[in-house]
């Protein structure tokens, strides 16, 4: 395997330290890790300036969807049911359908979707993950779909005034990942199995590269510590590569648990002069084998969960809301607990 060079090493070193000077500090994490008797088990954090009022979410089959962006919005049906974590009651931030597939929505500045074109519809950012849930089975039915840009996302601002940005990451109960980005409004997508980490800033190309010298070092020797998005990206590299291939049942739970809880932050950090470092809110791991979404709050002394057998995909099943926002608590299943609702409305968007 061919390695950096000492001034190669300097150089990407250099560029760390500028990235991590510059980059926001909107923060998430999402690693995947394939045990050896087949379970594919994937956990990503929550953190963001502010509570975003995320409540759990089950939609069936058959529903008729808006894009919400104005008069030309993308439309379609949801193929498959599927359950999902909201952000601010207008977007999937996360979530697994009944096929096992997973999809992932974090923050990422860099992104540029690009104008809507002539004859292509549109499709607010709140529903990209959605539309991912409602649509596909497993990742290469959705690279296949989505290489194809059947629409353009339009990205508005968030109810608290920041930039609704960002990049998606999937999964598939095989442990196949894809991470789509849109940069100088162009999609760019990776797909294959060695993709099974995602972060913030910067671009993913960006925290291959600098994985790539910090894996020169080794991580028993090193590791950096801080929050920031390229240290998170790192560190949940080296430590879900570290699990053992043998691990299973709640003990491989607890273990994707244990590295995405490493990648968190404090629940009320702040840094001087760094408004935009941002507290774990919430974390979820998905069992994509059994089925199983793990929900962990950073405001609740349990972690609950949602086995997917239990819940009523079927067309014409209600929409059902698992309530979080009054500071609700639960423990083990919580399948039970779930209570009609209207579904939400993606946020809106205005294409330019």
């Amino acid at each position: 395997m061919q390695t950096l060079s000492s001034c190669s090493r300097v150089m990407v070193a250099a560029a760390a330290g500028f990235l991590l000077v510059a980059a926001p500090a909107h923060a998430c994490t999402r690693c995947l890790h394939v045990f050896g008797d087949g379970a594919v088990i994937v956990g990503r954090s929550m953190d963001w300036v502010e509570d975003p009022g995320s409540e759990i979410w089950v939609f069936p089959r058959g529903m008729k969807r808006h894009g919400n962006a104005g008069p030309q919005s993308f439309e379609w049906a949801s193929k498959h049911g599927s359950v999902g974590v909201s952000f601010y009651g207008a977007a999937t931030a996360c979530g697994m359908n009944e096929k096992g597939l997973v999809a992932n929505l974090l923050y990422l500045a860099e992104s540029d979707y690009g104008r809507p074109a002539a004859g292509r519809p549109n499709l607010s950012i709140g529903g990209w993950a959605q539309y991912v849930l409602d649509s596909f089975a497993t990742v290469d039915e959705a690279v296949a779909a989505l290489e194809k840009e059947p629409f353009t996302i339009v990205a508005p601002v968030l109810p608290n005034g920041e930039p609704g940005v960002g990049h998606l990451a999937i999964s598939d109960p095989s442990g196949d990942s894809a991470i789509f980005e849109y940069l100088g409004g162009r999609l760019k997508i990776h797909h294959g199995r060695d993709y099974t980490v995602m972060t913030n800033s910067p671009p993913f190309d960006d925290q291959l590269a600098l994985n790539a010298y910090w894996k020169g070092i080794g991580g028993d020797v090193m590791l950096p510590g801080t929050i920031r998005a390229s240290d998170r990206f790192v560190r949940a590299s080296f430590y879900i590569d570290a699990i053992p291939k043998t691990v299973t049942g709640t003990r491989a739970i607890a273990s994707v648990f244990s590295v995405i809880r490493n990648a968190s932050a404090p629940l009320g950090i702040s840094t001087p002069g760094e408004p935009n470092v941002a507290s774990t809110i919430w974390r979820t791991v998905h069992d994509q084998k059994d089925r199983v979404l793990y929900f962990d709050s950073a405001t609740s002394p349990t972690v609950f969960w949602v086995p997917l057998e239990k819940v009523d995909f079927t067309a014409n099943a209600p929409v059902k809301r698992l309530p979080l926002k009054g500071g609700e608590t639960y423990s083990g299943d919580a399948s039970g607990s779930f209570q009609p609702a209207a579904a939400f409305q993606f946020l809106p968007a205005t294409p330019e």
